[in-house]
C-alpha cells in the first residue's frame, strides 16, 4: 500500500482534532450531568466523565494506580499498534488500526489533562440506555469492526480458494 504513513497520520489526526473540538465544546457548553435532548426517545448529549474503562470498568480504583494503569496500557498499546501499521500492507487494516489508535490517544489526552473522559454521547431507546461515550471510542469501535471485517472476508477468501 502506497503511502500507508500519511493516510494513517491523516486518520488519526483527523480523529484526534475531531475527538478534542467536540470535546472541548461539551466543556464550554454543556455543565456537568446536563442533558441536551438531541432526537426524543433515542439520542442526547450528556456531559458526564468516566473515570474507569468501558462501561466504568476500573472507576474506583484509587487515583494514581489507575492513572498509571491506564496511561501505562495505552501507551503500549500504542506501540503495538504502530507495529501493526509498520508490518502491514493491506489498507483496511491500515484504516482500522490507525482509528484504533487514533481513539486511544485522544482517550490519552483526557486522562492525561484531567485523570477522566469526558464523554457525551447518548444513545437510548425508552428505558435502556446505552453508555456514554465520544468520538475517541466510536474511533475504536469503527477501527475493532473493521479489524472483525477484515478477517471474515479473507476467511471467506480462504474457503473459497480452498
Amino acid at each position: 500500500m502506497k503511502n500507508k504513513y500519511l493516510w494513517s497520520g491523516s486518520i488519526v489526526g483527523a480523529v484526534l482534532v475531531l475527538d478534542q473540538l467536540t470535546k472541548y465544546l461539551v466543556l464550554s457548553s454543556i455543565h456537568l450531568y446536563e442533558r441536551i435532548t438531541v432526537i426524543p426517545g433515542f439520542f442526547n448529549l450528556t456531559h458526564v466523565r468516566n473515570k474507569g474503562a468501558a462501561f466504568g470498568l476500573l472507576a474506583d480504583v484509587p487515583g494514581i494506580w489507575r492513572g498509571l494503569f491506564f496511561i501505562t496500557t495505552t501507551l503500549a498499546a500504542l506501540a503495538v499498534i504502530g507495529f501493526l501499521i509498520r508490518k502491514t500492507q493491506d489498507r483496511l487494516q491500515v484504516w482500522a488500526f490507525s482509528l484504533i489508535a487514533a481513539g486511544a490517544a485522544g482517550n490519552l489526552i483526557d486522562r492525561i489533562r484531567f485523570d477522566e473522559v469526558v464523554d457525551f454521547i447518548q444513545w437510548y431507546f425508552r428505558s435502556f440506555y446505552w453508555p456514554s461515550f465520544n468520538v475517541a471510542d466510536s474511533a475504536i469501535s469503527v477501527g475493532v469492526g473493521l479489524l472483525i471485517l477484515d478477517m471474515v472476508l479473507k476467511k471467506d477468501t480462504k474457503e473459497e480458494n480452498s
